[in-house]
């Protein structure tokens, strides 16, 4: 496969993107190619990057396309809902992410496209986004230094292809 040096392509080094090696973390359940809801596993595929959301009280907007999180924004992983595995609003009474979140880790958030259909427990909410720590896990997304997410969402166009391979 040829790459496009705009692409993102995960690595034993971290994410490859624009000439630099990003450190990242990645799943508690490592990369899997049969991912379901709850797994804790990053997908294994080509995923695009289909939008950006930003807290617009704790940083501009890195992009002219991301749009902020307002307070009551949530995000469905509710398996079987019509809304599962996109955007949604308060009062949501199905479970659910909050994407206004008290701790920086949605500061900025990368959405995929990774079952952008919503097909029943095929996993929900594969984002990029701040990390806690240097090594810890995340539930399934791709997790940066907030230094590292920041430059990512400067730099990266909307389009444009995480690709994970095991």
């Amino acid at each position: 496969m040829i790459h496009s040096p705009a692409d993102l392509v995960l690595t034993r080094r971290g994410l490859r993107v624009l000439g630099r090696h990003l450190p990242c973390s990645i799943g508690r359940g490592g990369i899997r190619a049969d991912k379901r809801e709850g797994d804790g596993a990053t997908p294994v595929g080509e995923h695009r990057i289909t939008g950006m959301f930003y807290r617009p009280d704790r940083l501009p907007a890195p992009q002219p396309w991301a749009e902020p999180i307002l307070p009551g924004d949530l995000w469905s992983d509710a398996s079987g809902e019509a809304a599962y595995n996109s955007h949604v609003r308060a009062p949501y009474p199905a479970s659910h992410e909050v994407l206004r979140r008290a701790d920086p880790l949605y500061d900025i958030v990368l959405v995929t496209d990774w079952n952008e259909r919503g097909a029943p427990g095929a996993g929900s909410a594969i984002f990029l986004h701040q990390r806690r720590r240097a090594g810890f896990p995340t539930e399934g997304c791709v997790a940066f230094s907030r230094p590292d997410l920041i430059w990512l969402a400067r730099n990266i166009a909307r389009g444009a292809r995480l690709i994970v391979r095991r």
